[in-house]
């Protein structure tokens, strides 16, 4: 299943209300930025608010197998134990260069990479125009910027529905200047949170030290 999609954009218009401060994005969302240097959409319930510093994510010690990009300078490290991964079939037009399942539960993901530098806002705006071509309801709900093994990522979690399941999609953006990455993982919103210290832990082996 092919879904992918994008954070916002802050713009440069803003305006204070007290304690909180707006913003409106190039979509023409309407975002709050907090005092205490939080940030959420004007449309999100406060229990996404995103720090604006930059957290460091480093691998799990768990993560011993590295699966290198076939044409491009990136990899993943798994845990072995937990994941599975495939390429997709010969004969099977799709962009996504590996899949990824969870052994013991139903969370998924993919990689997705491009070799061309595309900025992270750009790049994830592209994403959400398309996803919304295939699921209208599609809306992000937490967005920041994290470290990642020493890259600067995009982290977004969105929900979506699509064929009429409910489902969570926490996504991982790298851009670099002749190279762009989509590391996607999902499961259906009824076990995410199941799932979701798996899929964190997926996403935290994102590498480009593959030498």
């Amino acid at each position: 299943m092919r879904i992918i999609f994008l954070s916002l954009l802050l713009a440069g218009t803003f305006f204070t209300a007290k304690a909180q401060v707006r913003a409106v994005t190039d979509n023409g969302e309407e975002v709050i930025l907090n005092k205490d240097g939080t940030w959420r959409s004007a449309s999100v319930t406060p229990s996404y608010e995103t720090r604006l510093d930059t957290p460091v994510v480093t691998k799990s010690g768990k993560a011993t197998f590295l699966i290198k990009g076939k044409r491009l300078k990136y990899g993943i490290w798994i845990d072995p134990k937990k994941w599975t991964f495939s390429s997709p079939k010969t004969n099977e037009e799709t962009p996504i260069e590996y899949r990824y399942s969870l052994k013991n539960g139903d969370a998924y993901a993919m990689t997705i990479p491009e070799g061309i530098g595309i900025g992270l806002d750009e790049l994830v705006n592209i994403t959400l125009s398309n996803t919304k071509k295939t699921a209208p309801d599609a809306h992000i709900v937490r967005m920041e910027t994290r470290r990642v093994n020493g890259n600067i990522m995009r982290v977004i979690e969105k929900r979506a529905t699509s064929q009429g399941i409910k489902f969570v999609y926490l996504a991982y953006y790298y851009s670099s200047d002749d190279m762009t990455v989509q590391f996607i993982t999902y499961t259906s919103e009824s076990l995410y949170n199941k799932h979701k210290a798996d899929m964190e832990e997926l996403l935290s082996g994102f590498t480009t030290k593959v030498d």
